[in-house]
């Protein structure tokens, strides 16, 4: 029984952190219908920005809690700044190209970053130290679910629970689901639209540096291509839920995470990306919109 709750917990952790990354693909895909293949790459410069902060502070006996959340912090607004520059540069000026421009744009933003981090810093492994402290209360449990995860889970459930409110309950929420459903209207309206789209790249961003910090200091090491591996599982997940669905996004996470958990757990770690990849593949054929996606219907 402690080894499934330890797989099951295990994949819930996995999940949590696909599910981060895969609300930055669903917002941008729900505002603009661009699969933002660079936004992998955001996680990653989120984790080696940490770990370049962790470096400095660590040097002047600062409180480890206070080192990991300045750099989550820094991390953030770093990676937020990427985001929006990525935006301005790579896909506004092919807004209303057609919808391979765009594709194409975002792979090479992709791979450009991959290799302006790996010439900046290293294609070696870097340790990344685990600053999350030990939590007394769940010392009896230690052997199935750590601090890290605990922390990882939490902060997945306070980032969905911020931005559902953000979305529904503000005026910037209500923005962007006026955007959503058509930019057109939306620009007559008297909605920036522009303002909208950024501010919908900033926030996908903002949430998967959380989440490169958090997954960077479970697994204790990073290198420049942690965003691709990361960023393709996260689409899977945001595919798997439904992509433009936000709830869908962090089921979509979660089943993943499940599902390669299981399969390493039961089966064997060779074949952890075969199932999740087969998984995807029977949801796209028995259900394409997926799990709480809503299927489209054009007029003729």
């Amino acid at each position: 029984m402690d080894y499934f709750l330890e797989l099951f917990l295990g994949g819930l952790t996995r999940g949590s952190i696909y599910a981060l990354i895969a609300l930055g693909y669903t917002m941008v895909y729900g505002i603009i219908q661009l699969i933002n293949f660079a936004h992998g790459e955001i996680y990653m410069i989120g984790a080696f920005t940490a770990l370049i902060v962790i470096s400095v502070l660590m040097s002047t006996g600062m409180n480890p809690v206070a080192v990991i959340l300045i750099a989550g912090f820094v991390a953030v607004i770093y990676s937020c700044a990427y985001g929006f520059t990525l935006e301005k540069i790579a896909y506004k000026p092919l807004r209303n190209a057609p919808r391979l421009s765009a594709l194409i744009s975002a792979i090479g933003m992709s791979l450009f970053l991959q290799n302006y981090v790996l010439l900046a810093q290293t294609c070696d492994f870097l340790p990344f130290p685990n600053l999350i402290p030990d939590f007394e209360c769940i010392e009896p449990f230690a052997h199935i679910i750590g601090s890290t995860d605990v922390v990882i889970l939490v902060t997945t459930a306070v980032v969905m629970i911020i931005l559902t409110i953000l979305i529904r309950y503000t005026k910037i929420g209500k923005a962007m689901r006026a955007t959503s459903q058509d930019r057109v209207m939306a620009s007559l309206m008297g909605i920036d639209v522009n303002t909208v789209i950024s501010f919908t790249f900033i926030l996908g961003s903002a949430t998967a540096a959380i989440g490169g910090v958090l997954i960077a200091s479970h697994i204790g090491m990073i290198n420049f291509y942690i965003g691709f591996i990361a960023g393709i599982k996260a689409f899977v997940a945001a595919v798997l839920g439904g992509i433009g669905s936000l709830p869908g996004a962090v089921l979509g996470g979660f089943v993943l995470g499940w599902t390669e958990s299981f399969a390493t757990g039961y089966i064997s770690s060779d074949y952890e990306d075969v199932f999740a990849f087969l998984f995807l593949v029977l949801i796209l054929i028995f259900k394409p919109s997926g799990i709480l996606g809503r299927s489209e219907q054009s007029k003729v």
